[in-house]
C-alpha cells in the first residue's frame, strides 16, 4: 500500500542569496511523521547568482524530486502549483545626504501639488466667500478658516493613509496598502507566467 502525503506549496517565500531550498521551506507537508520529516529536509533547489532576484519553482519539480527518492508514494497537491522564491540581498545603507535630498524633493513636490490643486479650484476665493457668509465681513486672508483647514488637511491625510511615520493608527489597511497589495499580486502573476523555467 502506498503512503499518501499532502503538499500545499506556499505562494511566496524570501531567502538569502546562495540558499539551499528544501521542500519544508516552500511547502506545508502532511502525512506520516516519518515521511514528513524525510520530505521536509529534501533539497530541491540551489539558489545561485544567475537567478538574480526571483525564481519560480513549479510543484512538478517538487514531485519529481520526491518520486526519485521515494518511488512508492501517493502525492496529493493542494492549493497553488507554483512558489515564488524572492532572493533578498543586503540593502545598501542610504547616506544622510541622499535621504535629505529625496525628502526635500518629495516635500516640495507634494506642497506644489496641493497648492496647484487649491489654485485650480479657487480655494482662497471660496474661503473668502465662506468667511463673508459666516461673519458678514470681507477680508483678503480669512485666517479664521484657512488655519483650521490647513490643520484638517494634514490630519485628514494621516487618517487616510493610516500611518504616522512607520506606526499604524489601526489595523485596517489604507487605500494605498490595498493598491500596493493589488499591484504586488499582478506583479507576481506576471513573474509566474514569464519566469517559470519549467513552462513549455
Amino acid at each position: 500500500m502506498k503512503d499518501t502525503v499532502f503538499i500545499r506549496p506556499k505562494y511566496k517565500i524570501e531567502v538569502a542569496p546562495e540558499s539551499t531550498i528544501a521542500i519544508g521551506d516552500i511547502a506545508q507537508v502532511v502525512g506520516s511523521e516519518k515521511l514528513v520529516a524525510k520530505l521536509a529536509n529534501l533539497h530541491i533547489y540551489q539558489v545561485t547568482m544567475k537567478d538574480q532576484t526571483i525564481v519560480v519553482l513549479d510543484v512538478m519539480k517538487v514531485i519529481n524530486q520526491i518520486v526519485k527518492q521515494i518511488p512508492d508514494i501517493d502525492i496529493q497537491v493542494v492549493g497553488s502549483t507554483q512558489t515564488i522564491i524572492q532572493v533578498i540581498y543586503p540593502k545598501k545603507k542610504l547616506s544622510s545626504l541622499t535621504f535629505s535630498l529625496i525628502w526635500l524633493l518629495l516635500f516640495i513636490g507634494a506642497g506644489l501639488a496641493i497648492m496647484n490643486f487649491h489654485e485650480d479650484v479657487s480655494m482662497q476665493e471660496m474661503h473668502q466667500r465662506l468667511f463673508t457668509i459666516l461673519t458678514g465681513k470681507t477680508v483678503e486672508n480669512p485666517l479664521f478658516i484657512q488655519v483650521p483647514y490647513s490643520f484638517g488637511l494634514g490630519i485628514g491625510m494621516v487618517l487616510f493613509f493610516n500611518h504616522v511615520f512607520k506606526k499604524r493608527i489601526n489595523e485596517e489597511p489604507s487605500p494605498l496598502d490595498v493598491e500596493i497589495f493589488n499591484y504586488q499580486l499582478d506583479l507576481d502573476q506576471y513573474v509566474i507566467h514569464h519566469e517559470d523555467k519549467d513552462r513549455p
